[in-house]
């Protein structure tokens, strides 16, 4: 990607106030395929170019709400905070968002679904990523130093939100990270790539090889590696953890992004009488 002064200006405005690495690339991407649509810098662009941009993502691009919404806070950083035009800002309107449950795996098809794998490598990972619940940038930047078994607790470091953590370790994953230290010959990152040993495994490889490992075992449900982690708080929630501890295992800021769960939950779902059922036991003759 070319470096202009103002994409470094942007840059340096994002680390500044402290956002992640990811989303300092994500607002440099979205401002970029902004700039390429038109062919023009961005400082020569203003309102109407940006409705016109809106209106083709979703007329023409289809993009979802949630990529449209990532663009939008791209854009309204832009021109807020490194163009100083706030009056823009205020032009640059939203999505309203579609509400869809996570997918979830059954217990018994977690199980499956991990024992199917038959790389090692990738077995370990995705079994650590279930174990814990943890988000798939949070697991590849695992460090060694992260592990603690002398308390059995994985240290998430800078988490979202920029927020540390620790989650349970499960005896069984130690044993199986001590087995994959040693099989890849490891030095300091867990989920390595296995070129260049100092930069972690990248987030669109992992997918990939998630998504053939689903099709390759059966699997009809669309599964990613965030599906794990919907998974594991769902069978917490099943097996009656309350929603705040499960908060704070997610690393949640907000409780209602974890009471979703409650809504997947089968189990939950099971306890609920259909107002038909009393209704037939209380006054009406069995059938």
């Amino acid at each position: 990607m070319v470096t202009t002064p103002l994409r470094e200006r942007m840059r340096s405005i994002l680390r500044t106030r402290n956002y992640s690495p990811r989303t300092e690339e994500t607002y440099i991407e979205a401002v970029g395929r902004f700039a390429r649509h038109f062919g023009k810098s961005p400082e020569r662009l203003g309102a109407a170019q940006i409705t016109e941009y809106q209106i083709w993502l979703r007329e023409t691009r289809h993009v979802s709400a949630s990529l449209f919404n990532q663009i939008v806070c791209a854009l309204r950083f832009l021109y807020a905070e490194v163009l100083s035009r706030p009056e823009e800002v205020v032009r640059i309107a939203y999505a309203r968002t579609e509400k869809h449950l996570p997918v979830v795996l059954s217990v018994e098809e977690t199980a499956r679904f991990l024992a199917s794998i038959k790389i090692p490598r990738y077995r370990v990972l995705l079994t650590t990523i279930y174990s814990a619940g943890l988000r798939t940038g949070e697991a590849l930047a695992l460090r060694a130093g992260d592990i603690d078994s002398s308390r059995m607790l994985i240290r998430i470091r800078q988490g979202k939100g920029k927020k540390d953590r620790y989650v349970p370790l499960s005896p069984l994953v130690l044993e199986l990270l001590r087995e994959h230290w040693r099989r890849e010959k490891l030095t300091d990152l867990l989920f390595a790539r296995a070129e260049d040993r100092s930069r972690p495994l990248s987030d669109t490889t992992l997918q990939k090889f998630v998504r053939r490992a689903a099709r390759a075992a059966g699997f009809r449900k669309i599964i990613t590696a965030r599906t794990l982690r919907h998974s594991y708080a769902t069978h917490l929630i099943e097996k009656g953890t309350s929603t705040r501890v499960v908060q704070v295992l997610l690393g949640h800021t907000n409780v209602h992004t974890t009471e979703t769960y409650t809504h997947v939950s089968p189990q939950t779902l099971g306890t609920i009488i259909s107002p038909l059922d009393q209704i037939v036991a209380g006054l009406m003759p069995p059938w």
